[in-house]
């Protein structure tokens, strides 16, 4: 299924520039989701729809994502260009309400994760040689892992989370993008022009409740 992400990417990008939101010296938040916003976000349907809505979150005191899948993968996508030589580090949180149990995660039928927020590098002809790279809530991977999708080599999978033990837990993440695209890639890249979410279930038929707290770069 991620192979049709890219490509999907690649045909909004085709009809649509990349907004440049650099500003030196500030954070970029590209997900405003405690605003109740999604200024700046595109759907898009893969495999069934997943939902996506605004709530309330009373621990947090402001309004969440909250992503509902049923054998459905579709995802959110905003099409800002970052520099990551200003704003390196990706920001962001979520809540996770249950892992997929008994699934392998390196093969096509194992490929769901209840929360995933990435990021793509459009490059080559029409942009069909670009790359992505994951930030999973994984089921089975440990934290840390590395892997290729089975989907694609252009798409590179990282736990930040992984089984049961957080479940129903706010978990906040700050990551050195450049670093960890090197690391998946092995090349200097410096600059991405799309972040984007999803919680999908399609692979494995299951159901999933996330929620997505704010997105945003920022330079440490």
């Amino acid at each position: 299924m991620f192979h049709h992400i890219v490509t999907a990417l690649t045909a909004l990008f085709l009809f649509s520039d990349a907004a440049d939101a650099e500003v030196p010296g500030s954070d970029i938040i590209v997900g405003n989701f405690s605003q109740n916003q999604l200024n700046g976000w595109e759907a898009k349907e893969f495999s069934g729809e997943t939902s996506y809505s605004f709530v309330r979150d009373h621990e947090q005191g402001h309004f969440v994502l909250k992503a509902q899948a049923s054998a459905s993968a579709s995802g959110l996508f905003n099409k800002t260009k970052i520099n990551l030589n200003k704003t390196p580090f990706i920001n962001w949180s979520w809540k996770v309400e249950k892992i997929f149990h008994k699934i392998n995660e390196s093969s096509k039928s194992g490929d769901d994760f209840p929360a995933r927020i990435y990021v793509v590098v459009e490059r080559g002809l029409m942009g069909f040689s670009s790359v992505s790279l994951n930030y999973v809530w994984a089921s089975r991977n440990p934290i840390q892992n590395l892997w290729t999708s089975p989907y694609s080599d252009r798409v590179k999978l990282f736990a930040t989370d992984s089984g049961s033990q957080k479940l129903g837990i706010w978990t906040r993440h700050k990551r050195n993008l450049r670093k960890d695209l090197y690391k998946a890639f092995g090349e200097h890249i410096v600059e991405i022009h799309a972040t984007a979410l999803m919680t999908d279930t399609d692979n494995h038929g299951g159901n999933a409740t996330t929620y997505y707290g704010n997105i945003w770069f920022s330079a440490d």
